[in-house]
């Protein structure tokens, strides 16, 4: 069952999905679970494994549901005594457990093998992205140039984007070699709501360029979650460091942070 439970995750982790992975940690008195006994709820609402069936497991799955929702780890207990209102069972027991939230890594997608992307790829390669590279010429994105990179495409950028996955679990850099493919990779790109688009470029690209799109019946409201230009004022004009700023950026938003500085976190200032 083990074997089989853990081959299922991995394939839903490739799929983009989140997995729900409880487990009972504590088990006092009569229970018909067990501890250590495990149970899997994935997105499509299956499950493998038990808990012990009855109340507590239906209870133990609601919460994988929400805990699938928020993306949120848990802890659970429950008594089995028969005057419970929570759970009227008369085992005379308790459990308590822990869910785990397995998720996919988050995908970043460079839209250009150039020399921006490259140190944006290289700034990246530290953290635990699934990246994937894409370029029209071929001597700009192949293996040979982006090693390490999960996935690496050269070709008409069109037909590339429209076949790989883009969700919201994904980042998206747009660095190509000109305004044409900036505009054609951002035109597929937009509809497909990903969590991040930053584009490279001055204020006044990224103005034309964004009315080119209303014009063409592009929502103003999603063109206006894109990062033009890109990337935080902290770098100077090393592309290297340019570099740096982008992804910091990306990481800011990814994770809901703040541009406080840790040094004053939780700074008293009664003393």
């Amino acid at each position: 069952m083990y074997e089989r439970m853990l081959k299922r995750i991995s394939k839903e982790l490739d799929k983009g999905n989140r997995v729900a992975f409880a487990t009972l940690t504590e088990v006092i008195g009569s229970s018909p679970g067990k501890n250590g006994a495990t149970l899997c709820l994935f997105k499509d609402d299956t499950m493998m494994g038990t808990v012990g069936g009855g109340i507590v497991e239906y209870e133990v799955i609601n919460k994988c549901r929400e805990c699938l929702e928020s993306g949120k780890d848990s802890l659970f207990e429950h008594s089995l005594v028969k005057s419970s209102e929570e759970t009227p069972m008369a085992c005379g027991g308790s459990i308590k457990g822990y869910i785990k939230i397995f998720k996919p890594r988050a995908r970043l997608l460079l839209v250009g093998g150039g020399h921006v992307g490259l140190n944006i790829y290289n700034v990246a390669k530290t953290l635990d992205f699934h990246t994937t590279i894409v370029d029209d010429r071929d001597e700009f994105g192949n293996k040979d140039r982006f090693t390490d990179a999960d996935e690496v495409y050269a070709g008409d950028i069109k037909t590339i984007l429209n076949n790989i996955r883009i969700d919201e679990n994904t980042y998206v850099v747009i660095a190509t070699r000109g305004y044409d493919k900036d505009l054609e990779a951002l035109r597929e790109i937009i509809k497909e709501n990903p969590s991040y688009i930053g584009m490279i470029g001055s204020r006044k690209k990224w103005t034309t360029l964004k009315s080119q799109l209303i014009s063409e019946g592009v929502e103003e409201e999603l063109l206006n979650n894109v990062y033009a230009p890109v990337g935080l004022n902290i770098s100077s004009d090393e592309v290297s460091e340019i570099a740096f700023g982008i992804i910091a950026e990306l990481l800011l938003v990814k994770n809901n942070g703040d541009l406080s500085h840790r040094k004053y976190k939780n700074l008293r200032l009664d003393k």
